[in-house]
């Protein structure tokens, strides 16, 4: 737990899991936080994996949270010309509204000149860099079997089969990814309503990430594209360091590398994410679509630099220096 010897002001902008977990632990560390809600769409189905499920039960201390949402034992996968495989999987299933009402806590109200601000929503004076351009829409499905999630490769796009209740679920679909041209994921599915909406499935990520008395966290740093489906379990971790940012400030530590560590670490963690990106992009298939969104992740490696090296490390929820003979690039948190 990070300890502060001053009481700071924080002010948080913007909602999610990010927000969420930033005010929790920087409350329980002494600090006064501000909530600045903005709405924006939730999500309406978040895999989450035991590990995502551990360290929120962990921060938020409720080791019950998860124990009467909806399982997910199989994992089906159909991808490029391979047939189709069904392996174990262990992860439950939750809507963003469910998560954030369940983890929900009061902040105070009013914070004039807040030492820190964490933006969870889009901040202002940033670039918005963007490697793909593959849009998803999500469609409300009935379905013959709820026990198993399924993900499959089509021509120019694939499709992510989401159970979140016995009989029905969510089918997320991206790129050009009709129905009636899948082979393994429609026999799962008995029938499928009208898409509920479109959103980007790219990844993405700003620049700056962070400034003088302020830090981007969550969707307003970077989104990952669902292919990978750690998206919440990214945006706590975020949290974690965003508040242990702050705490190392008030304890002293140069704001500046703090903000250059942070950084770093973030733009590390989405290079990590776009590697692991590539190789399904890569397997797809063989068409143009496929080819294209390939190269967009490879300019993004590109982008993201070498991996730098790291003056600090997470020491639980703190942040401590790594000895200088210690210090090498990508060094772990």
């Amino acid at each position: 737990m990070i300890i502060m010897e001053i009481v700071a002001k924080v002010v948080i902008r913007g909602g999610g899991i990010a927000a969420t977990t930033a005010a929790h632990l920087l409350r329980r560390a002494g600090c006064s936080v501000a909530w600045r809600n903005t709405d924006r769409p939730r999500l309406p189905a978040i895999l989450l994996s035991e590990a995502a499920q551990a360290l929120l039960s962990d921060i938020f201390e409720k080791q019950n949270l998860f124990r009467d949402c909806h399982p997910i034992r199989k994992r089906v996968v159909a991808w490029g010309r391979e047939d189709a495989v069904t392996v174990e999987h262990s992860a439950v299933v939750v809507s963003e509204d469910w998560l954030l009402d369940h983890l929900r806590l009061e902040t105070d109200d009013q914070i004039s000149s807040p030492a820190w601000t964490i933006f969870s929503s889009r901040p202002p004076h940033t670039a918005e860099h963007r490697f793909g351009s593959r849009i998803a829409s999500a469609t409300r499905v009935e379905l013959s079997d709820s026990s198993a999630c399924a993900i499959e490769a089509l021509d120019a796009g694939w499709l992510f089969l989401v159970p979140d209740a016995p009989g029905s679920g969510w089918l997320l679909a991206v790129g050009e990814a009709p129905l009636d041209r899948s082979r393994v994921i429609a026999k799962m599915i008995s029938r499928a309503g009208a898409a509920a909406g479109e959103f980007p499935a790219y990844p993405q990520i700003v620049s700056p990430l962070a400034g003088e008395g302020w830090l981007a966290c969550g969707s307003a740093a970077m989104s990952f594209d669902p292919i990978c489906g750690d998206g919440t379990g990214n945006a706590v971790r975020e949290a974690i360091l965003a508040s242990a940012v702050i705490g190392a400030a008030l304890k002293g530590h140069a704001a500046e590398s703090l903000i250059e560590h942070y950084q770093a670490r973030l733009k590390l963690g989405f290079k990590r994410h776009l590697m692991l990106c590539r190789d399904f992009y890569r397997t797809g298939g063989p068409g143009i679509w496929w080819r294209r969104e390939a190269e967009a992740i490879e300019e993004g490696i590109v982008w993201c630099g070498a991996e730098p090296r790291f003056r600090y490390q997470l020491a639980g929820f703190e942040l401590a220096e790594i000895p200088r003979a210690a210090v090498h690039p990508g060094s772990p948190e």
